[in-house]
């Protein structure tokens, strides 16, 4: 080795060292700072707004700013006190499996070019089946997050009912194909809708579902479904965590030749846990599904999950093919499944995640959040506070009293720091939403949640 690379060698792990301790350091801290930014730590990013220099400067200065204005001016989701969206942190194997597949810096396109990661994420997939209890026919594919899970499995079921009315969309795309009856929940996330809209289904063409008091589809108030006709259903309702009737519904889609699709973002991972798993039952009856692995498997941004039960259907919507690729062999490409041809290789560290945790491991991350959701729920109801949801899953609905009472506890709490929650109307009314997924959140914490949440109910 020349002394140049020698030093730029020694220069690359000096900094990569640095950013351990960096990182470390910022963990070990968010048990003791506020959630939320401050104020002043905020503002302080203005320093980082400056014309790009013509010169260059140090990496380890570059690093150094970073973590100086960057990480006082973060959010503390990693930490175990931020319920404000479903977001539960990083575990630990997880987190550094990132850092090592960072380092690597695959493409995870091709198994013929990058085989390890390839393979990492074909065992990861089918430990996500066994953990979820899909078909073991399904196929998946690792994407960003939800919205796109939800396209790339719809883009499937779009191909695959207009192929059963004679229609290629691959090849002669959406202009003059017959259409498609689109269902969706009146309490659809909005990710859902998204996803739809970028595959052509306008929004104002969508069927809605009549839903009930928790916002789960009504199987007795169901529309006649026909052949050409996608059924999107709900596997944990954003804001009550309720689960849409799945067998009845998938009977009467499948019976008139329907697809039925299940976005379950994270209510999805009820099915990992014995004790939940009624909450969901039936859901493995439907022809696709989205999750996230960020959400209740804890696993860094980003990490989406798009399943499709029938093979064929996923990699017939999804496959790519060019001179300069390699052609395919008996291996599993990755890129014949998801939307990108180049992606950075997400399934590394859920494999990791899954391996840390295990069967168990999540069915008691899944059950734990869940029980502390109910805490919260319990205590809060006992010291008068009004609880608008069913407490089924890790979601809590709080009301303080009038919408403006409501908006001043929720921004209370957040200006306090002990926590961070959130605010949504929900069926007309304004509450607070908690949602609690992170394997960091102890019983402690849920505690000293409740504690600062009255004292800023008390002072409003």
């Amino acid at each position: 080795m020349n002394d140049v690379s020698r030093i730029r060698q020694d220069t690359t792990t000096a900094l990569l060292l640095d950013a351990a301790h960096r990182g470390a350091a910022y963990l070990d801290g968010l048990r003791e700072r506020a959630v939320r930014p401050a104020p002043d730590a905020v503002a302080e990013l203005a320093r980082l707004d400056a014309a790009l220099p013509d010169a260059g400067c140090p990496p380890a200065t570059v690093l150094a700013d970073l973590d100086r204005f960057v990480s006082p001016a973060t959010m503390a989701t990693a930490g175990p006190r931020f319920f404000g969206f479903v977001i539960g942190g990083s575990l630990p194997a997880a987190l550094a499996a990132n850092w090592l597949a960072g380092a690597w810096d695959q493409n995870a396109a091709i198994d013929g070019v990058t085989p390890g990661v390839a393979r990492v994420e074909a065992v990861a997939l089918r430990w996500l089946l066994d953990v979820l209890g899909l078909p073991a026919t399904t196929q998946g594919a690792f994407v960003t997050g939800a919205t796109m899970a939800n396209f790339t499995a719809l883009a499937a079921a779009r191909q695959t009912v207009l192929a059963r009315a004679g229609w290629d969309v691959a090849a002669d795309g959406l202009t003059g194909a017959p259409p498609v009856d689109v269902y969706v929940g009146d309490e659809a996330h909005p990710t859902l809708v998204k996803s739809l809209s970028l595959l052509g289904f306008g929004r104002r063409r969508l069927v809605s579902l009549a839903v009930d008091g928790q916002g789960r589809v009504r199987a007795d108030r169901l529309p006649s479904f026909g052949r050409c006709s996608i059924v999107c259903l709900q596997a944990g309702n954003i804001n009550t965590g309720a689960f849409d009737p799945f067998e009845q519904i998938c009977a009467q889609a499948h019976d008139a030749g329907a697809w039925v699709h299940v976005d379950g973002a994270f209510g999805l991972w009820a099915q990992a846990s014995p004790r939940l798993a009624h909450l969901s039952r039936g859901v493995d009856l439907a022809d696709s599904w989205a999750t996230d692995a960020h959400k209740w498997l804890n696993v860094p941004y980003d990490s989406g999950l798009a399943f499709v039960r029938e093979p064929g259907r996923l990699p017939g919507a999804m496959a790519i093919s060019a001179e300069y690729l390699p052609p395919p062999g008996a291996a599993r490409n990755p890129c014949d499944f998801t939307p990108e041809l180049s992606r950075r290789a997400r399934g590394v560290e859920v494999w990791a995640a899954l391996r840390s945790l295990g069967r168990l491991g999540v069915a008691e991350l899944v059950e734990r959040s869940c029980r502390q959701a109910l805490r919260f729920a319990t205590a809060l109801a006992a010291a008068g506070c009004e609880i608008l949801n069913d407490v089924v899953l890790n979601q809590v609905l709080v009301s303080f009293g009038s919408p403006d009472e409501t908006r001043r506890v929720i921004a209370a709490i957040q200006e306090d720091g002990t926590c961070w929650c959130g605010g949504t109307v929900w069926q007309g009314r304004s509450a607070m939403r908690i949602s609690v997924c992170s394997w960091a959140t102890t019983d402690a914490d849920v505690e000293s949640s409740i504690v600062a949440i009255l004292r800023a109910a008390g002072r409003c």
